[in-house]
């Protein structure tokens, strides 16, 4: 499971934890602070192990990423402490909320894959072409240098963009690491949305960009976990070890293809894991 939690996350950006949590509380009966503990160790190891790749082959854009983490590191802490004042049902609830969050998410990343595709333009052509757009979010992007390009390998050609929505995407980056921090996942059902649609960021870029995000904002609130006590290392290291050789894999894949398929069939499995959080939340659980 954590191995394919670590496939998964390093594919659609999303850390794994969104399948760790759940496997462990509802396959292996194990408190979800426990579970929350360890997963915020895998989403360290996701972004560990698909990271790498991405930022030697240049698709994930580091200035984004290094601005951005302002944002989810200062929410990832926040999270991390209010965590602790929420029972067990509550989080089940707001895990459960957030699958379904998610599987709407997946379930349009095809169209926005296309938009993203069809707005991002030869590198060549969009140097030549006059910036016109004075907006407070496009300025911010100029003067950080947050535009960038990348070589796609399914498509054979390089796609370069231009960064939208500066300051909406800075308040999401927030709203994720506090999501992250709560329920030990990664974030990157946020993330990758706010990337894409806010910023207007292409789909593979976000989708990379998120994995080297995810890493630093799960660090961030891992030390107020284990000073709490819910990271056990018997839990968290198995998990740790299988989704890093998982997200090695994910990332190899990432590279030449595009994941359809794969988030088809997960949004079957968010919506049936979903189902059981809620069971659980309201003691129905089985």
């Amino acid at each position: 499971m954590a191995a394919a939690a670590g496939v998964i996350g390093a594919l659609l950006g999303l850390g794994g934890g969104i399948v760790v949590v759940p496997a462990l509380t509802v396959l292996f009966g194990i408190d979800i602070h426990y579970a929350i503990g360890a997963s915020i160790v895998s989403v360290i190891a996701t972004s560990s192990g698909a990271a790498a790749r991405y930022v030697r082959d240049h698709i994930s854009n580091l200035r984004i990423g290094m601005f951005l983490e302002v944002a989810t590191t200062a929410g990832a802490i926040t999270g991390a402490f209010v965590g602790a004042y929420l029972g067990g049902p509550a989080l089940f609830f707001i895990f459960g909320v957030l699958m379904l969050y998610s599987c709407v998410v997946m379930f349009q990343r095809g169209k926005m894959e296309r938009a993203s595709m069809t707005g991002a333009q030869d590198p060549e052509v969009l140097r030549q072409t006059p910036d016109t757009n004075q907006t407070l979010g496009r300025r911010l992007a100029r003067r950080l240098r947050l535009d960038g390009e990348y070589y796609d390998a399914a498509l054979k050609r390089k796609i370069a963009y231009r960064v939208q929505g500066v300051p909406m995407g800075f308040g999401l980056m927030y709203i994720a690491g506090t999501v992250s921090g709560l329920l030990g996942i990664g974030g990157g059902a946020l993330k990758v949305p706010a990337m894409d649609i806010a910023m207007r960021i292409p789909m593979k870029a976000s989708t990379t960009t998120s994995n080297f995000m995810i890493g630093v904002t799960a660090a961030a609130s891992a030390g107020v976990y284990f000073s709490r006590g819910d990271i056990n290392p018997l839990i968290a290291a198995p998990v740790a070890l299988g989704v890093l050789l998982g997200a090695l894999a994910g990332a190899q894949l990432l590279i030449r293809m595009r994941g359809t398929v794969i988030r088809q069939i997960f949004v079957v499995v968010l919506v049936l894991t979903a189902f059981e959080m809620f069971l659980r939340a309201f003691g129905l659980g089985f």
